[in-house]
C-alpha cells in the first residue's frame, strides 16, 4: 500500500522547462485511464477554444486582471509545444516556495515522485514528476462546456476510490471539489489549525498553505513516507509537527509560528 499526499496546484507557474520537450498525454500519469485522458483531452480543447477568442472575454473567465492578461493569454495559446518541467519545480507561490522542491535529497525527490500528487485543473492528478507546461485554469475558471467539477470529479473521484492505500488531503477546498475523497476512514482532508497556550484551536488562513509545504518537505527528507495514517501521525511528531485526528474524515496539522 502506498500513502498518497495530494496537493493542490498553484496560480503561479515558474516560466521555461526542457529545451524541445512539448506536452505528452501518453507520459503523465494515470495515461492509461481512458476517462482521464478523455477529461484531459477535453479540457485542452475547451481551453484551447477559449482562448483563441475574444482576449477581454477568455481573461474574465480565466479569472485574471489585465495587466497580465496578455502573458498568461500566450501561455495558454502554446500549451501543445510550450517546453516543460516537473510539476514539482513548475508551480511556485507560498505552498511550493515552502517546500522548495530544487533544495530536496535525491531520496526526497524520489519519495514525493512515490507519494505526491498535485490536482491540476488542467491536467488532473498528476505526479509530482509529471513534466508539465506552463499555463493559467484554476478550479473556479469558466470554460466553454461547463464547469470544471462538472468535468473532474467524476474521473478523479473514482480514480482516488480505486487507490490502494491513504489518501492524505492537503488541497485547498476548491480543488477537492474537483475530485472527493472516498468515504472511508484512511481517506482524510488536512485542515491547518493555529492553538494558543491555553489549547485553544482556531483554522488558520495566513500560515495555511506555508505549513503544508513545509510539513510536506520534512516528511520526505525524514525517510520513508508510512503506509498508515497513525503512521504518518507518528513521522509527524518526529519532525516536530503535531498532526493529530480532528473533525469526522478529517486531520488537524498544527501550524508552526513565522
Amino acid at each position: 500500500m502506498t500513502l498518497l499526499l495530494l496537493l493542490p496546484p498553484s496560480e503561479t507557474k515558474r516560466d521555461g522547462g526542457a529545451a524541445g520537450s512539448a506536452l505528452d498525454l501518453d507520459a503523465l500519469l494515470h495515461a492509461d485511464d481512458a476517462a482521464v485522458r478523455d477529461a484531459r483531452l477535453a479540457t485542452l480543447a475547451a481551453l484551447e477554444q477559449l482562448v483563441a477568442g475574444d482576449d477581454a472575454q477568455a481573461a474574465r473567465a480565466l479569472g485574471v486582471g489585465h495587466k497580465i492578461a496578455e502573458a498568461e493569454l500566450a501561455r495558454d495559446r502554446a500549451l501543445r509545444t510550450s517546453p516543460l518541467m516537473p510539476a514539482l519545480e513548475r508551480y511556485t507561490g507560498v505552498l511550493f516556495d515552502a517546500l522548495d522542491a530544487p533544495t530536496l535529497s535525491a531520496p526526497a525527490r524520489e519519495r514525493a515522485g512515490r507519494h505526491v500528487r498535485i490536482h491540476s485543473a488542467l491536467l488532473g492528478l498528476i505526479g509530482a514528476e509529471d513534466a508539465v507546461p506552463a499555463y493559467r485554469l484554476s478550479h473556479s475558471s469558466r470554460l466553454p462546456g461547463g464547469p470544471l467539477k462538472r468535468r473532474w470529479a467524476p474521473v478523479i473521484g473514482p480514480v482516488l476510490e480505486r487507490h490502494e492505500g491513504p489518501v492524505v488531503d492537503l488541497r485547498s477546498e476548491g480543488y477537492a471539489a474537483l475530485g472527493p475523497l472516498p468515504a472511508r476512514a484512511d481517506a482524510l482532508f488536512v485542515r491547518v489549525v493555529a492553538e494558543s497556550a491555553d489549547g485553544a484551536v482556531r483554522a488558520l488562513n495566513h500560515f495555511n498553505k506555508k505549513s503544508k509545504g513545509l510539513f510536506v518537505r520534512d516528511l520526505l527528507e525524514q525517510g520513508s513516507v508510512p503506509a498508515s495514517v497513525e503512521g504518518l501521525i507518528a513521522a509527524a511528531a518526529g519532525t516536530g509537527w503535531t498532526l493529530r485526528h480532528g473533525a469526522p474524515g478529517e486531520l488537524e496539522l498544527v501550524a508552526r509560528e513565522g
